[in-house]
């Protein structure tokens, strides 16, 4: 049996379009909730999570382990964001709003004075530091699973955790 599980676990996934449909399910919604850290505009957020899914459909057959799927598609999320910021894609920059925001100006303005300091101070923050904080924090993932979507060891999410805190401690006055 135990020959039987190490031969599955490195034969390609079975059925992709299934797993995609899945994880679409499951880990949309946080996806572009996560994406909105990394990029200004909901609409490119949405675009991010968009291709990702696209990329993990065409590379599917890639995927050795569905337990692992979920932590390639935050990568993907998290390098296709990184990419938007860096080059800022003209695909995703110039295209319009998909539908109108139901919420009022009021809405807005409060929102964004609660959350416009940290995040403006989440994006001050070193890349791999804002990456463990946001994966940690807004998506409230286990250090496992950050170390996994990151392909960086478990010491190295705590380090970063705890200076990208640190640093937001500092740049926010005391936030703990």
């Amino acid at each position: 049996m135990a020959g039987g599980t190490v031969e599955a676990a490195t034969r390609p996934v079975d059925n992709v379009d299934a797993l995609v449909v899945l994880l679409y399910q499951s880990e949309a919604p946080r996806l572009v909730q996560m994406a909105r850290w990394f990029v200004d505009d909901t609409t490119a957020a949405e675009d991010l999570v968009q291709e990702a899914f696209i990329r993990l459909t065409r590379h599917g057959h890639r995927i050795r382990d569905e337990d692992r799927a979920a932590a390639y598609l935050r990568s993907i999320v998290i390098n296709l964001a990184r990419d938007h910021n860096r080059r800022g894609l003209v695909s995703l920059r110039h295209r319009p709003p998909a539908e109108i925001d139901p919420h009022s100006v009021e809405d807005h303005v409060t929102r964004n004075e609660d959350v416009s300091e940290v995040v403006v101070a989440l994006r001050a923050l070193p890349r791999r530091q804002r990456d463990c904080v946001v994966l940690r924090y807004y998506l409230d993932l286990s250090v496992d699973e950050i170390a996994e979507t990151l392909g960086v060891s478990r010491n190295s999410v705590k380090t970063h955790l705890t200076r990208g805190l640190k640093n937001l401690s500092d740049d926010l006055g005391g936030l703990r």
